[in-house]
């Protein structure tokens, strides 16, 4: 075993050695461990081992392959070696994009944070981590030392494996149309949303194999921030709604024991594959591939074409001469992956009486001002025009036509700003943190309560009003406490530079108790005490202290923005 130093984006850094472990039918890998000053391992990591096949050559766009069967990760004698990180889904330029040398269609892949020492009977709990990234761009690869603290450190009470999966992302992971949809058919295989069936293949792997890390199959919580969010309520409504086949009376066959949906929620109905083809049209053209060829024709072309070209359309990558009018690749209501009937559940209490009968609890909140990173992502220009291209280039037609008509007076003509304003680009950026955060998380919610859900017990909701030094880091203090800004707190300093102060940890000692209730499953007791109603929220607030906060004009905002543009 070889001892070496690794250097840490946040918390500080430990001594890390190489750590054997055996995986029983798995086979046996290679990770790392991180020591305590007296050479202790504190925490076991594991990057980059894969949880399904490759989605490359005639696999790209198409749902994920299993691993087969018998499929070893090494053997005693050559151990498979993971000890750096995921491929990174290649992706369009964002503020964190990663070295194009790393990325790869090889990407499903997952990094594994497991605590050392005896795990509690039957396990460790398991939570598995969505990245965010509005579906487009992202990694699940935090600095190795980023949840050494959440961990190990003496004051966080969570103890838990944390798994974070890549998946597949923008056109590579969302591409869809009518010759994807008729090749899908004549294989037998779902259509699009390949980047959620990734996610799905990622929770089976984890149920199927994280007991051979010490890890409980049956107590896994799924969590994710923004898209992430997103992401976990996708996966949620797919298992309540598509896998009732699986599932004895008890649930004891589920996956999702649990759910944290942090700063995003279900959004709008997703996109019609009428939306979904005009992006292939577009995509395809820009990529020179003739209209007029046939459709097995012009699918060839694109798994022909190297990722890069597809990646520099999208969103002006280097050496692109054109890029995408329509460059938001997301989800589409395939009837598949994503019921066609979740919307209309919601609204019916059919889909908190599904989460009642398996016991899910839900953790959601949102920083109170999301929308001052939220305008920041591909701003558009300063008019009517560019703002409706940009709300259906996301949302499709339909609801985009419904989001600026709730906003417009409802007469959808282009014409004046509304009142309190500044200018176009400042309504899309607070009208974007309104669906994909605070209005419709609101909508969502109501509908859960009203179907019968507790809050403070079955929902538990939250908001930051203040925010943690570090996040300096990366994120502008005039900004104030905005989207992502929370992530330390929630992952005890994460991997920002100096993580958590000690004030800090004092502070939010309650919040990270009632994580680790969360995660193990408890009944969550520490700090939402108070929160019974619908409107209660447990605040963390600017002077540090927490209390309940009643929601009023926001709840009365996002009701009436969910029926105004979710309503059948």
């Amino acid at each position: 075993m070889s001892n070496l130093k690794l250097d840490s984006t946040g918390g500080g850094s430990h001594e890390w050695a190489e750590h054997h472990h055996d995986a029983g039918e798995l086979g046996h890998l290679t990770g790392l461990e991180a020591l305590d000053t007296a050479g202790q391992p504190l925490v076991y990591y594991f990057g980059g081992i894969p949880y399904a096949q490759a989605p490359t050559g005639e696999r790209r766009f198409r749902v994920p392959q299993r691993l087969p069967k018998d499929h070893k990760y090494g053997t005693r004698e050559a151990p498979g070696r993971f000890v750096t990180g995921t491929r990174p889904c290649p992706q369009p330029a964002s503020s964190n994009t990663p070295a194009a040398s790393a990325m790869s269609e090889d990407c499903l892949q997952l990094n594994m944070w497991v605590p050392a020492g005896p795990a509690p009977a039957g396990g460790w709990p398991v939570c598995v981590w969505i990245h965010g990234g509005f579906l487009q761009v992202g990694s699940p690869n935090l600095g190795r030392d980023a949840l050494v603290p959440l961990l190990a450190d003496p004051r966080s009470a969570v103890r838990a494996i944390f798994v974070m999966p890549a998946y597949r992302l923008n056109a590579l992971g969302f591409l869809g149309g009518s010759a994807l949809a008729a090749e899908a058919a004549a294989a037998g295989e779902p259509c699009g949303n390949a980047g959620l069936w990734d996610q799905r293949a990622a929770l089976e792997w984890t149920r199927d194999c994280i007991a051979a890390f010490g890890g409980d199959p049956a107590n896994i919580s799924v969590l994710g921030y923004s898209a992430g969010a997103y992401s976990v309520f996708q996966q949620l409504a797919h298992e309540l709604y598509r896998h009732d086949d699986d599932v004895r009376p008890g649930g004891e066959t589920a996956i999702i024991r649990r759910v944290a949906m942090l700063s995003n929620g279900p959004g709008v109905r997703p996109k019609s594959l009428d939306d979904q083809q005009r992006q292939f049209d577009e995509l395809a053209n820009l990529l020179g591939i003739p209209a007029d060829l046939p459709a097995a024709a012009k699918l060839a072309e694109l798994r022909r074409r190297p990722w890069e070209d597809l990646v520099a359309v999208q969103n002006g990558g280097d050496g692109a001469e054109k890029t995408m009018r329509e460059s938001e690749f997301r989800a589409w209501a395939d009837g598949d992956f994503y019921p066609l009937e979740t919307l209309g559940a919601i609204a019916s209490g059919d889909f908190a009486a599904r989460m009642r009968a398996r016991g899910i609890t839900l953790l959601t909140g949102e920083c109170e001002q999301e929308h001052t990173v939220y305008v920041r992502w591909r701003t558009p220009a300063d008019s009517y025009a560019a703002v409706n291209q940009r709300l259906c280039a996301d949302y499709g037609d339909e609801a985009g036509r419904r989001i600026l008509e709730h906003y417009c007076c409802g007469d959808g003509d282009g014409g004046a700003l509304p009142a309190g304003y500044k200018d176009w680009q400042d309504l899309f950026g607070r009208l974007y943190a309104n669906v994909q955060v605070h209005h419709l998380s609101r909508g969502f919610l109501d509908g859960l309560f009203r179907g019968g859900l507790v809050a403070g017990r079955d929902v538990l909701r939250y908001r930051m009003e203040r925010r943690v030094a570090c996040v300096d880091e990366r994120l502008l203090p005039e900004w104030g406490v905005t989207h992502l800004s929370d992530i330390p707190v929630w992952l005890w300093g994460a991997d920002y530079a100096g993580g958590l102060t000690g004030e800090e940890k004092e502070m939010l000692a309650i919040w990270n108790q009632s994580l680790a209730e969360f995660v193990r499953g408890d009944a969550v007791v520490s700090g939402w005490e108070g929160t019974s109603g619908p409107l209660d929220v447990r605040r963390w607030r600017r002077d540090g202290g927490t209390d309940v906060w009643e929601d009023g004009e926001l709840w009365d905002q996002g009701v009436a923005f969910w029926k105004s543009v979710n309503q059948q």
